[in-house]
């Protein structure tokens, strides 16, 4: 399955989608009620906390060679990641992704295409053990849980799963196969998200209090267009009112505040504004008889949604794509002792600071994460979002090749992806405060810091 491009049109997605979502609130209640059978299941094969990779150097499958897919591929090869097959709809994708192979040195992976399935038999091959998968966001759950029934360890691209559902599920699969499922968030690997969680944990900032996150970034012209994620990535808006893409804001606040380690998610309060920005931009760029002006979009220009967490810290976390916005995660992180603010980078401890000023990030660059220090440079070089994308699949390799435990886990992805789902629902029941389910049932209490943050 690929990426970004598929040879179904526009409808017969939707209708898929749709099918598998039903009503926004009916999917998540439903799936609210369930969750308490999947829990037990799942525990019953233990949990996923703090288990390592098996100590090997990855032999890497991917699933989805278009855009995204193949920026994952090249920074993988930067790192000397050995790929062996390729998996995408579109064949021509697939082929280049195997010169792009070739070209590192390896031999010409196999490649499975021409069928939105072929990934279930490049799934049974037992010469794969790491499987990435870069597809549009409801084929997530379905390839990671195959991938893991099938022995191999997996790793999925943001948003991690759509549905509350799929959130259970994949913690059940992980603990019931022994493999890993862990959420590619390229932004927990930044520079500075990395820079500061070392403060954060050296005491620089005292007792956290708040964060604010979000993914502020005008998509309208990819929305709109006939390749990549305009495809398929714009039929999200019309089945769904909430915050669509959380985890790039998300995830790095949550790291911050040791979220499933210490500390979780307890309950969301969503709103959204009106719908206007998709509605404007068709007028002013399509012709009046083009199908897509029939289209009915429910998502809010700006999603707002809150959480307060199980130890009283609050999180904002935003959501807008369809207006004009420069690029912003926003990346705020305040404590008893001071603040961080992203875009631009700046900082203001107490007595630290005069005449009430930021004082720029490069003040405290000793505190740069040893990836960075150490990899920095090459990160740079191959760009993939400044560098991040890199240090990730370099990370992520060396927890595999050393046999550590990966730094966000499968009870990560459940908790980040769960914002989506829950988010509609408190929308649809006019902003009314929803539960975080437990995924890690009740074992974030006793769990530690995750490792990229205590790496030295």
């Amino acid at each position: 399955m690929n990426s970004d491009e598929q040879n179904t049109g526009l409808g017969s997605w939707s209708r898929r989608r749709f099918v598998q979502m039903g009503a926004a609130s009916a999917v998540v209640l439903g799936a609210m009620n369930s969750a308490h059978a999947n829990a037990d299941e799942a525990t019953t094969s233990g949990t996923m906390i703090d288990v390592p990779f098996d100590k090997r150097n990855p032999r890497v499958a991917f699933i989805g060679t278009g855009g995204r897919g193949t920026n994952l591929l090249e920074n993988l090869l930067a790192a000397d990641g050995q790929v062996v097959a390729l998996c995408d709809l579109v064949r021509d994708h697939a082929e280049h992704a195997a010169s792009l192979v070739v070209k590192a040195g390896q031999a010409k992976p196999q490649i499975f295409a021409d069928d939105p399935y072929a990934f279930e038999a490049m799934l049974a091959k037992d010469d794969i053990d790491l499987v990435l998968v870069a597809t549009p966001w409801s084929w997530h759950a379905e390839m990671a849980i195959a991938a893991m029934k099938h022995g191999k360890d997996v790793c999925i691209e943001v948003p991690g799963v759509v549905t509350l559902a799929e959130c259970w599920k994949i913690v059940e699969t992980s603990e019931q196969t022994r493999k890993h499922c862990t959420m590619l968030e390229n932004c927990c690997y930044g520079y500075n998200e990395t820079l500061i969680l070392r403060m954060i944990h050296d005491g620089k900032f005292g007792d956290l209090l708040y964060g604010e996150g979000a993914y502020l970034h005008d998509l309208r012209e990819e929305l709109f267009s006939d390749k990549g994620e305009g495809l398929w990535r714009r039929a999200e808006h019309t089945m769904r009112d909430g915050n669509l893409y959380p985890s790039h804001g998300l995830g790095p606040v949550a790291n911050y505040m040791n979220m499933q380690r210490g500390d979780r998610f307890g309950y969301i309060v969503s709103m959204s504004s009106p719908q206007r920005g998709l509605d404007q931009y068709r007028k002013e760029h399509l012709h009046p008889g083009d199908p897509r002006m029939e289209e009915r979009y429910v998502a809010g220009d700006m999603n707002t949604s809150l959480i307060k967490t199980a130890k009283g810290l609050t999180i904002t976390v935003k959501h807008a794509v369809a207006t004009p916005h420069p690029y912003d995660r926003i990346n705020l992180i305040a404590g008893s002792k001071g603040i961080f603010q992203d875009y631009p980078p700046r900082i203001y401890l107490d007595g630290q600071n005069k005449d009430e000023s930021y004082m720029p990030l490069e003040s405290w660059k000793q505190y740069a994460h040893p990836l960075w220090v150490k990899e920095g440079q090459l990160a740079a070089k191959l760009g993939g979002h400044g560098g991040m994308d890199f240090i990730m699949l370099y990370r992520l390799l060396q927890c595999a090749r050393e046999g550590l435990p990966p730094d966000m886990d499968v009870y990560d992805a459940a908790s980040w992806s769960a914002v989506g789902p829950l988010s509609v629902s408190s929308v649809s029941r006019g902003s009314a405060p929803v539960d975080f389910p437990d995924f890690t049932q009740g074992k974030w209490m006793q769990r530690n810091i995750s490792p990229i943050a205590s790496q030295a």
